[in-house]
């Protein structure tokens, strides 16, 4: 019996990296997946190659900084398919200064997509999981959520943000039937990353026990498991997948 069999999943930021690796990983355990992206052309490639497998899937173009924008696209989710039983809350981007150097218009992104981002696509989809008594809700802190990174004043307050939404809303909607856990990923090889430099690359590997950076299926994995029944009685967690990266 396939994991996820039937359950409709919303992935955001799901046209690339760990979103897409996720839609194919949850495609693969039988779920209905709905892509919510900013990125038209890759969205619907991606619908297209999930439908070559014979998964069901739907992409919609969702603007996460904006409530109505998510709430159409929830809307549209139930028309097509009903129900929701899954949210990942995977939409995240960078613009990385030192606090001298930050402006407010790179603090205001990364707070818009990766904090109120979280918000405004929960607020979207909890009446429906609230009406049938169940969902399961993931969000996308980082390993950098729980121990500070130098020139990320914007990512890591978003971030740390989302570990304490992550345990209001367990409180709040696990008396409904809904899980709300958090998963905070390491450093994970996707196109974000190559911004980096090499030395830093393999300064992280280094501190790293095993060795590597991960992948996106590690991330992917991790939903996976928080979406099945086998983490039924997990609420409020926020799971590091970060190889035992060490300061």
């Amino acid at each position: 019996m396939k994991r996820l069999q039937n359950k409709v999943a919303i992935i955001t930021g799901g046209a690339q990296g760990i979103g897409k690796a996720t839609a194919l990983k949850f495609a693969e355990e039988g779920a209905c997946v709905v892509l919510w992206d900013v990125n038209e052309e890759k969205g619907t490639l991606l619908v297209d190659e999930l439908a070559g497998k014979g998964a069901k899937a739907h992409f919609t173009k969702v603007d996460v900084t904006k409530l109505d924008s998510t709430e159409q696209a929830a809307k549209e989710a139930v028309e097509i398919f009903s129900t929701i039983d899954i949210l990942i809350n995977n939409a995240g981007i960078t613009r990385d200064a030192s606090l001298a150097k930050m402006t407010a218009e790179q603090w205001q992104q990364v707070v818009d997509v990766n904090l109120t981002g979280v918000f405004n696509c929960t607020k979207a989809v909890i009446p429906f999981m609230i009406e049938k008594k169940s969902g399961r809700i993931i969000n996308t802190s980082s390993v950098v959520g729980l121990y500070g990174n130098f020139g990320q004043t914007n990512y890591v307050a978003a971030k740390s943000g989302i570990i304490g939404m992550t345990k209001v809303w367990a409180r709040e909607l696990g008396r409904k039937g809904i899980t709300v856990n958090a998963v905070a990923p390491g450093f994970i090889a996707t196109e974000m990353i190559k911004t980096v430099p090499e030395n830093i690359i393999k300064s992280l590997e280094e501190k790293t026990p095993l060795g590597r950076l991960g992948l996106p299926e590690d991330i992917a994995n991790a939903y996976l498991f928080l979406s099945s029944d086998g983490a039924s009685f997990i609420n409020g967690s926020t799971l590091s997948v970060d190889g035992g990266l060490v300061s």
